[in-house]
Formats: structure tokens, C-alpha cells, sequence
């Protein structure tokens, strides 16, 4: 993606060991033995016996964490490793009644060393200042501050001249961030297109993994697009029941016109050998011309109605030829339809992933410019990280090297030095 190029060329020193690391970093547990749980970590609980009971709960404001058979339990301002002890303890002298596939229940007793508790997500970490990413990223185990500074872009100024002119660079970064949103959005779009198109009710998340933005954005945007999905084929269900339903009931309205035509039929051939009969009597004098009259009144009353049964029966047929095309076509329509869309939107794809290439080099451009200054060593930044420790909050200067906590808020100021010597370059 265009946006890791960028940020691994924005990095100073040996870029492919840091990143390298970070990647071997995530599986690793923290090394700060004293980490303490905060709320917004995620806690995952397993049972081996039990794969139901399996949950990620996350740590409230109150500091309390909800689960089956443990119920509310606090959990703020305990290790980890405390945390996982406790959970232990109380599920292993608990009993869980399961339902077999077959109706029956079994009762299934938990031992404490087949339950496992351990923090999979942890409250995420905040960059502000002169980064070329400010903002939140998720927190690694032993993540540093070299590193977390390396993910953000590098390390970057407001103001920096890039080929002659100065650029404003916050507002580069405000519309490098509005350009990933609009991506996002596009290939949303596209995965609810697609999804449509395979008639499914989920979106493909995989094109999203790299991009950029804050997790509970790409959620909120998610979970838009996968409600319009839910409707928009809600919808389409409902039509094409509609039509559905039309030629359901005009096949059993012409089963019963059938059957009466049918019967229509077996009347008429009745009344006209009635009538034969009695013009037969009628020439040998044995019946009075009324009754002839009778019998012919029989026979057209018979005709009428078996005309009137066969005319209703060409209508719905033809009604039902005529809903069955609509059905056709309400699935072609909206094939092309989709299809229209989802060019459509590829074509905006495209043009934003050219303006985010754009916008990218010239951060780039930036970026080198001021790690080149720093590699110098005309200047060094100048790092703080505000922690929350029990109820207050310290300032801690830092370097590079420093390990982060969970919830810490870094601070990166670059001295006038530095300024100045961007502007000249």
C-alpha cells in the first residue's frame, strides 16, 4: 500500500529491523511486569472443554468485566497475570449445564487449568505534535517510541518547503487523512457491491486490514455500509417475494379455472345430448316445445359460462407470463445495475488512489528532509510521555528507546533548529 511505503522510507536508521521487530513484537507479552489493566483492554477467557464459553470482554469504565458464570467482575488495577489467577479460581469450581445436538443436557465440570485468560487488545496508545500522523495507534507489546514515531509517519513539522514553495503540512496530513477516508468509503462500497452482486449478506473486510485509520472509524463506516447491505437485499427479498407470491396464486387461480373449465365442459356435453334426447321425443310427439326450449336454453347458458372460464383462464396466464418476465427482469436490472455501480466506483477508486500517491510523495519529500536533519544529528527531538499512574497523570521525558505503556499520550516537539533547517533545504 502506498501509505507503508511512505512510512517505512519516512523512518531514520535501520527501518527493515524495526519493522521487522514490530512484527515479532505483537506475540509477545509485555516485559513491564508491573502493568496494570485499565479500562478498554480487551481480555480474551477461554474454556478448553467448553469452546462456547469462549469471549472477549473488554474492561469498562468501571472497571468491571462481564462474563458467563463469573457475572460482573472487577478486574481494573490488577496484573494481568492476577487477573488470569482470580478468573481461574472462580470458573474452576463452576459447573456448566451444555445441550447435546440430540435434546439432552450434560452437566460439565471445569478444571482452573483448563481456563486461560490474556489481554489481546490493549487501550491504545495517542501521538500528537510534530509527527506526520498524529493520533491514535493500536498498542504493540514493548512497542517503543522510535517505533510508534516510525508508524506515524516519521517525524515532520507544521510548516516545510518542498520543491521551493512552502507547503502547508498539517493541511497535506488533513487531506492525506481525508483521502484514506474517501478510500475506505469507495471500497466499502465496492465490497457491498460485490457482496450483492454474490448475493451475500456480509461485507469482505480483508481490502480494509492496511488501511490507515483509526479502528472504531473503519468499524462506524463498516457497520454503515453493512446495514445499507442488509436493507438494500431486505428489499430486493421483498420484491422478488412479491412477485413470487403474484405467480404463486395465479397458478392456483388457473388450477381452479382449469378444473372448472373441465367441469364446464362435461355440463355442456350433458346438456347437448339432453337436448338430442329431447328433440328426439319432441319429433315423435312424446314432449311439448317448451321443454325442447328448455334444453337449448340449457345448452347456451353451458356455453356462455365455459367461454367465460376460458376467457379468465387466457387472462391469467397472461398475467402470469407477464409477472414472471417482471421477476426476469427485476434480476437483470439489477445485475446491470450493480454492474454500473461497481465501475463507477472503481473509476473513483482509482482517481483518489492517484491523489493519495500524490500527496504521499510530497510527505515523503517532507519527511526525508527532517530525518535527514535529525540523522545529522544538527538537533535531536525532544520526547515527553504523559502516563496515567493511579489517579494522576506524569510527565516523563523519554528517548527514542523507551518502551510504552498502554494509554500513554507521546509528545514529539522538534526545537527551531530544526525549523529553520527544513526551510533551507
Amino acid at each position: 500500500m502506498i501509505d507503508n511505503r511512505t512510512y517505512a522510507r519516512a523512518c531514520a536508521g535501520s527501518k527493515k529491523g524495526a519493522l521487522a521487530g514490530l512484527v515479532l513484537l505483537c506475540a509477545t507479552a509485555t516485559s513491564n511486569a508491573d502493568y496494570r489493566l485499565h479500562a478498554g483492554d480487551v481480555i480474551e477467557i477461554t474454556v478448553a472443554a467448553i469452546p462456547d464459553l469462549r469471549q472477549r470482554v473488554t474492561v469498562q469504565l468501571d472497571g468491571t468485566i462481564s462474563f458467563p458464570l463469573l457475572g460482573n467482575f472487577a478486574v481494573a488495577g490488577m496484573r494481568p497475570s492476577e487477573a488470569r489467577a482470580k478468573i481461574q479460581a472462580i470458573l474452576g469450581s463452576k459447573t456448566f449445564r451444555q445441550r447435546t445436538a440430540d435434546g439432552r443436557e450434560s452437566v460439565i465440570a471445569i478444571a482452573p487449568d483448563e481456563v486461560t485468560a490474556m489481554v489481546v487488545e490493549y487501550k491504545p496508545i495517542y501521538l500528537k505534535g510534530d509527527v506526520f500522523k498524529p493520533g491514535e495507534q493500536t498498542y504493540r507489546p514493548l512497542i517503543t517510541v522510535r517505533q510508534a514515531v516510525a508508524l506515524a509517519g516519521g517525524y515532520g513539522t507544521p510548516f516545510a518547503e518542498t520543491n521551493g514553495p512552502v507547503v502547508d503540512q498539517v493541511s497535506q496530513r488533513t487531506e492525506y487523512t481525508s483521502l484514506w477516508t474517501d478510500f475506505a468509503k469507495v471500497q466499502l462500497r465496492i465490497s457491498r457491491i460485490k457482496a450483492e452482486l454474490a448475493d451475500k449478506n456480509t461485507l469482505d473486510q480483508k481490502e480494509f486490514e492496511a488501511v490507515p485509520l483509526p479502528a472504531p472509524t473503519l468499524s462506524r463506516f463498516t457497520s454503515t455500509e453493512a446495514e445499507y447491505l442488509r436493507n438494500r437485499q431486505a428489499d430486493y427479498e421483498r420484491e422478488k417475494a412479491s412477485f413470487q407470491r403474484a405467480i404463486k396464486l395465479a397458478d392456483d387461480q388457473i388450477a381452479v379455472l382449469s378444473e372448472q373449465q373441465t367441469k364446464e365442459e362435461q355440463g355442456l356435453q350433458a346438456d347437448i345430448e339432453e337436448l338430442q334426447k329431447t328433440l328426439d321425443l319432441y319429433g315423435k310427439g312424446a314432449l311439448p316445445s317448451p321443454r325442447v326450449t328448455d334444453a337449448r336454453r340449457a345448452v347456451l347458458l353451458s356455453s356462455t359460462r365455459k367461454l367465460e372460464t376460458a376467457v379468465q383462464l387466457m387472462q391469467l396466464k397472461r398475467q402470469r407470463g407477464d409477472t414472471v418476465r417482471q421477476l426476469e427482469k427485476l434480476d437483470d436490472q439489477r445485475r446491470m445495475s450493480l454492474l454500473k455501480d461497481l465501475q463507477d466506483a472503481n473509476v473513483e477508486l482509482a482517481q483518489i488512489q492517484a491523489k493519495l500517491q500524490g500527496v504521499a510523495e510530497k510527505l515523503e519529500r517532507a519527511a526525508l528532509v527532517g530525518a535527514e536533519a535529525i540523522r545529522r544529528g544538527e538537533t535531536k527531538p525532544e520526547l515527553v510521555v504523559f502516563r496515567k499512574q493511579n489517579d494522576s497523570r506524569s510527565r516523563i521525558v523519554v528517548d527514542e528507546d523507551t518502551e510504552l505503556e498502554p494509554g500513554d499520550v507521546v509528545e514529539v516537539t522538534l526545537r527551531n533548529e530544526i525549523v529553520a533547517n527544513m526551510s533551507t533545504q
